[in-house]
């Protein structure tokens, strides 16, 4: 058995899906990976810039379901890199992006090992951007919050209400489950009309938008059987989609009426 004298963690940002939207930096490390610990969301078709030879390990979370608890994971990081090197921790999204990637390197280098952080692509800004969105547009939106759905504790962030206040375009991510939440706290702050798109598997082959309203967004969603992974974004911003002009065009043509 080899030693291993430099054993070191590359946490890796794969994107907001499509695998095209990885950095060229994130791809060179898979090149020289010795062990691939890779999440749920990432599309297999990434771990074939990884060498033959390198170990992939399915360590992935969904909601319910949960592959392998964080602490382990934490700990197979440790473990992989003794014992083989080089090990990439491939994550969906950037892994400071609400990803727990600072948790992992700061559990990784408790045992010396040193460790380099390969930022991605946020699906926060990238999957509305890909459907046409701007999070920002001058004489529209200013600023934007990017809100956890679902918090440690499992409830919604108390962030919510306080950007619920605000002008500024709004993205919460793992929020799917949080609908009837998301929806009750803008209701309570007066804006049952604001526009609201939530993308489903954004920059994907499987993409599905689901737009509309704050006081018929759940209605649409349930129509169209929204499931996890999916990005909400709220604001006028919203509108400022060509692919999704027919919804607001049809909406003012009912306020005509």
């Amino acid at each position: 058995m080899r030693t291993i004298i430099n054993p070191k963690v590359t946490l890796v940002g794969a994107g907001p899906g499509d695998p095209e939207l990885m950095t060229l930096k994130g791809i060179l490390a898979l090149n020289t990976a010795d062990v691939v610990l890779y999440d749920a969301l990432i599309d297999p078709v990434l771990l074939k810039h990884a060498p033959k030879s390198a170990i992939k390990i399915f360590v992935g979370k969904r909601v319910g379901k949960h592959s392998k608890p964080q602490e382990d994971t934490n700990q197979l990081c440790v473990n992989m890199a003794k014992k083989y090197g080089h090990v990439v921790r491939l994550k969906g999204g950037d892994p400071f992006v609400f990803g727990r990637g600072g948790e992992e390197i700061e559990y990784i280098e408790a045992f010396g090992i040193s460790t380099s952080v390969i930022p991605g692509i946020t699906s926060a800004v990238a999957v509305p951007a890909a459907a046409g969105i701007p999070v920002t547009k001058r004489g529209v939106s200013e600023s934007f919050w990017v809100v956890t759905g679902t918090t440690t504790a499992g409830e919604i962030s108390r962030d919510l209400a306080l950007a619920a206040q605000s002008t500024a375009t709004v993205v919460i991510l793992m929020g799917t489950k949080k609908l009837g939440e998301i929806v009750e706290t803008y209701q309570k702050a007066g804006k049952s009309h604001l526009p609201v798109a939530i993308i489903q598997s954004g920059t994907t082959q499987e993409e599905k938008i689901t737009a509309g309203f704050i006081y018929d967004i759940e209605q649409k969603a349930q129509e169209n059987k929204v499931e996890a992974p999916a990005v909400i974004i709220l604001g006028e911003v919203v509108r400022e989609s060509m692919r999704l002009a027919e919804v607001y065009r049809e909406f003012v043509k009912m306020e005509i009426r």
